[in-house]
């Protein structure tokens, strides 16, 4: 059956989004018991403890945080020369330096199943930085990061599948975010792949899907903190994850990446990206997004 539309308007502008779909029906701000009904959102009892609030913002008030009930993902993270990721990235900040003369570049592959602002699908690249005003040794800084999984990062591109997703991030969070045909499988084996603006091939990812482990809600928390200028002042919008069904490999064998030549097979080429030192496979997870805040650390920089 053909999907229906219906306009809507965020800000001052008009996107199309799924007739009946999550958006056209709460505009962000979920009765969770309706929510709790739908067989494809699970157990979201997690959202219960979180407080939507009524929230100015770019594009005027809005509901915030941004929930997203049934999500997946895959993401290699790359080892890169610091060289090239000092050129790629705005002062005041800095590469964590995972070792001597190179530090991370973390490729995701996002597909949200359940979310206030309807399924998409989502590729990051990002570089992975120093917490803000943080001084001192990298290593522990790095050690401590993957201890308590928190990590900051500065996203360089982040194409999305919608148009809602597109101008949600764009006029909401100015993350550089544009529209791309995105596959994502977590089956049998992991399969990812982005089309560059012709349709070829951009990137391809396939993998063997590594032994899951399932976990108890709240049991494996992690947090990532995206770092960025919002009209000309650094702000932070934070990210926080409730791992659900995961694997991790550290060295992973028979990843195969192959890089079409698109805009992100570009991107990586000019990080100068190398050894995948670790692959997470994240077979179920619930994410909050929150709007970006000022970063005051900076004010001085």
């Amino acid at each position: 059956m053909e999907r229906r539309y219906t306009q809507v308007e965020f800000g001052l502008h008009k996107v199309e989004v799924p007739a009946g779909g999550y958006y056209d029906r709460f505009r962000m701000n979920p009765n969770l018991d309706e929510v709790a009904r739908d067989p494809a959102a699970g157990n979201i009892d997690y959202f219960r403890r979180i407080p939507k609030q009524l929230v100015n913002s770019r594009v005027g008030p809005t509901w915030a945080p941004n929930f997203y009930y049934r999500t997946h993902n895959v993401q290699v993270l790359f080892l890169a020369p610091l060289s090239r990721l000092r050129a790629m990235l705005p002062t005041p900040l800095e590469p964590l330096r995972a070792f001597p003369g190179f530090g991370l570049v973390a490729l995701t592959f996002f597909a949200y199943a359940v979310c206030d602002n309807d399924p998409y699908d989502e590729v990051s690249v990002a570089i992975v930085i120093r917490r803000p005003g943080a001084s001192g040794s990298h290593a522990l800084e790095l050690l401590d990061s993957m201890r308590r999984r928190s990590f900051f990062a500065h996203v360089l591109a982040l194409p999305v599948s919608t148009e809602i997703a597109r101008v949600r991030g764009v006029y909401g969070y100015q993350l550089p975010k544009w529209r791309a045909q995105i596959d994502v499988s977590i089956g049998a084996d992991v399969r990812a792949r982005i089309a560059g603006p012709g349709g070829a091939p951009d990137l391809t990812l396939n993998a063997p899907l590594p032994a899951l482990r399932d976990v108890v809600s709240q049991s494996h928390m992690g947090t990532t903190t995206m770092v960025n200028r919002v009209d000309g002042q650094w702000h932070q919008a934070t990210v926080q994850t409730n791992t659900l069904s995961f694997a991790q490999r550290l060295f992973p064998r028979n990843v195969t990446l192959l890089r079409g030549g698109g805009p992100l097979s570009q991107l990586l080429d000019g990080l100068g990206v190398s050894t995948i030192i670790r692959m997470d496979v994240v077979k179920d997870a619930q994410v909050v997004l929150n709007l970006p805040t000022p970063l005051k650390v900076f004010d001085c920089a």
